[in-house]
């Protein structure tokens, strides 16, 4: 697995302001609503059920024990029953964005947003990054409830949203320098290699760890949304700088 530690931020022309307003969103939500974690009537109520989304209802359901992964170990969760959702269903592809399952979920997310989204930001301006971050988190979302539309298991996240960003990251800056742990040892190297490791360990996982409890769809679909979307919401801004592949080489 790459962990990216930073990156060369020497050409950023703006302050982050809504990379960082989406940071401390996430984890306000975390601390002051869902209780670190612990209030799971508020968590699962505005968590993303795909059978919600797909039949348009709200599901009631009997409070059960479900099993997943958190920061890489498996856990057990109780999920509270009779849970209802006070808002429109649909309205939690957004509200999801903003939750996260623990500790460890939340400071992994916030980290590669921190890393990967103020370059993006920069490159689209603050208004276009709004709105690419929350289509982004909308596409990643549905790509995870279609993979399995009947699932009563929530689902949330900033991932895959995040995962849009690294998408264009990769599209836009290929060759931006990362600095990143790879196998216990601190290395640079182009962006290419660090999100695209990132990328094909995200495809092999959601071939071979099925139903571990982690949306590898949600983070698949973002990321090619992310991709696909770089240049269109680029369209009359100033182009990415190219001096990463002209002068540091690959």
């Amino acid at each position: 697995m790459v962990m990216p530690l930073y990156d060369d931020n020497s050409d950023r022309h703006s302050f982050p302001v809504v990379n960082l307003t989406l940071i401390v969103i996430n984890i306000l939500v975390f601390v002051l609503l869902q209780g670190m974690g612990n209030n799971l009537d508020f968590t699962y109520a505005y968590s993303t059920v795909p059978a919600e989304i797909t039949s348009g209802k709200d599901l009631v359901t009997e409070g059960r024990v479900i099993a997943g992964m958190q920061g890489g170990q498996r856990v057990e969760m109780q999920v509270p029953g009779f849970q209802t959702t006070p808002i429109p269903v649909y309205l939690t592809l957004i509200t999801s964005m903003f939750m996260h399952g623990g500790l460890m979920h939340i400071a992994g997310n916030m980290w590669f947003l921190w890393i990967f989204g103020d370059n993006i930001e920069d490159d689209m301006g603050k208004l276009r990054y709004v709105v690419f971050y929350f289509v982004c988190g909308i596409v990643a979302s549905l790509a995870h409830v279609f993979t399995d539309v009947n699932s009563q298991i929530p689902s949330l996240g900033a991932s895959g949203a995040i995962s849009g960003v690294m998408g264009a990251y990769l599209v836009l800056h290929a060759y931006r320098r990362v600095t990143v742990l790879m196998l216990r040892v601190i290395m640079d190297v182009p962006a290419w290699v660090a999100v695209g490791l990132w990328f094909a360990f995200q495809v092999v996982s959601g071939y071979v760890n099925q139903g571990d409890g982690v949306a590898y769809a949600a983070h698949i679909g973002g990321f090619v949304a992310g991709a696909a979307l770089a240049y269109p919401f680029m369209l009359g801004r100033r182009k990415p700088a190219r001096y990463e592949r002209l002068t540091r080489g690959i």
